[in-house]
């Protein structure tokens, strides 16, 4: 049975198999590898290496798929030990340096994402002592302003005498 076959069979009906979300963050240098759920596993990337993804207790929002503009992941962690506070205190600080990437894995085939993993920029979030929440996306082109460039009095005053 392939993969997609599977997810279609799991997104209508549940089975067998269990979806594992995984988030890997990167703030700055620093790499976390997080998965949905009470094991650890050992997962194999789009790229072919295999990485350690910690257990750990996360809620998942996904992107809803709409023409908005804004296409927002949310998710949420449990902040029992304190690192994934301190990582975020980072992110949050420097957030041009803060990412996130998305990947779904099936539990019988680790070998690979069941789907194409993606990647969104942290914008904001927040941190109490039980949990921390996040926000990332893509550029949220509906707040960009278009020409980019923009032609001010203070750039160009002869703007000024123009009619």
């Amino acid at each position: 049975m392939t993969t997609s076959t599977i997810l279609n069979r799991i997104y209508a009906s549940s089975g067998k198999e269990v979806l594992i979300q995984t988030l890997e963050i990167n703030v700055g240098d620093t790499t976390y590898r997080l998965a949905n759920g009470w094991d650890d596993i050992t997962a194999r990337l789009e790229d072919g290496t295999m990485h350690e993804f910690t257990a750990s207790g996360c809620d998942i929002a996904l992107p809803a798929r709409n023409a908005d503009g804004t296409q927002d992941l949310k998710f949420a962690i449990g902040n029992i030990d304190g690192v994934v506070s301190t990582a975020i205190r980072k992110s949050l600080d420097n957030l041009e340096n803060a990412s996130l990437t998305y990947r779904c894995y099936l539990d019988k085939d680790l070998t690979a994402p069941a789907k194409p993993p993606f990647t969104l920029n942290i914008k904001s979030g927040y941190w109490t002592a039980p949990e921390v929440q996040i926000t990332a996306g893509y550029m949220n082109i509906l707040d960009t302003a278009w020409p980019r460039h923009r032609y001010t009095l203070p750039e160009y005053p002869g703007l000024r005498y123009m009619q």
